[in-house]
């Protein structure tokens, strides 16, 4: 059975969802991926995890749904490189409180955001509270898969901890996903290595954050090391992306309902 929502019929819609479906909103970015991969880089790789998620969701038992894929966000840092398509913060914010006004339209209060670009995160963990607040919703966001830079072991590129944009993990990803879109001629090390030494300011966890455009680190808009990047890696980002996501929709699944 197809786990689409937007397969349904509008007649079956609220006598097949329940309080306790769960309904699940990947979430990428059409944007500047350097010189080597496709624009569609985190609407990719946010559906794909979503998809094989939910299906595995589903098969474990939960009644799981996966709404239509937004693929243009918040991408204004990289506004700079043609191609990009970008909504303001001000604009997602109302097409998220608006998914959000839908969804809560219907029997189910479970709403999961599966995000695959970095750009999002600031603005969906405000969503969460506003749709909380708003419309008794129970909003959730996790990425599409934990970040992972190389490490300059087993023929990964040591990244230095900074492979954040179309570096390492992202191109073996996309090898992995859609190998033709795809153009090794093209890989270049970014790494923002002046940076790397700093112990507070950064990215990945570091306490210290920054306002950024992706070309302030160089002209290719990279950030990271796509060298050495493959797809028996990218298929084992993949895989372990999909595990994340699935025992990260059971939890949701048994985290109590509350009042609206």
């Amino acid at each position: 059975m197809s786990r689409l929502l937007a397969d349904l019929p509008g007649s079956r819609v609220a006598p097949t969802l329940t309080g306790r479906s769960v309904l699940v909103q990947p979430i990428g970015a059409i944007e500047h991926h350097g010189p080597h991969l496709p624009l569609r880089t985190d609407a990719l790789v946010a559906e794909a995890v979503t998809t094989a998620a939910v299906e595995r969701a589903a098969d474990a038992g939960l009644d799981v749904w996966q709404l239509p894929t937004l693929s243009v966000s918040k991408s204004d840092e990289h506004a700079w490189a043609p191609g990009t398509l970008w909504l303001s913060a001000d604009t997602l914010l109302d097409v998220l409180r608006d998914i959000g006004r839908a969804v809560a339209a219907t029997p189910a209060k479970k709403l999961v955001f599966v995000n695959g670009h970095g750009g999002n995160v600031a603005l969906l963990q405000v969503v969460n509270r506003e749709l909380r607040r708003r419309y008794g919703l129970q909003p959730f966001t996790m990425p599409a898969g934990l970040q992972q830079a190389g490490r300059g072991v087993d023929g990964e590129p040591d990244e230095r901890g900074f492979g954040i944009h179309a570096g390492w993990a992202e191109t073996s990803l996309v090898l992995h996903l859609a190998p033709d879109l795809v153009h090794p001629e093209e890989y270049a090390r970014n790494v923002p290595d002046a940076l790397a030494d700093f112990r507070h300011l950064g990215f990945n966890g570091r306490p210290v954050t920054f306002g950024w455009l992706s070309n302030d680190f160089g002209p290719s808009g990279v950030i990271g090391d796509p060298t050495g990047a493959t797809a028996e890696a990218g298929a084992r980002l993949f895989d372990d992306g999909v595990a994340f996501v699935a025992e990260a929709l059971a939890e949701v699944d048994r985290y109590p309902l509350l009042p609206a």
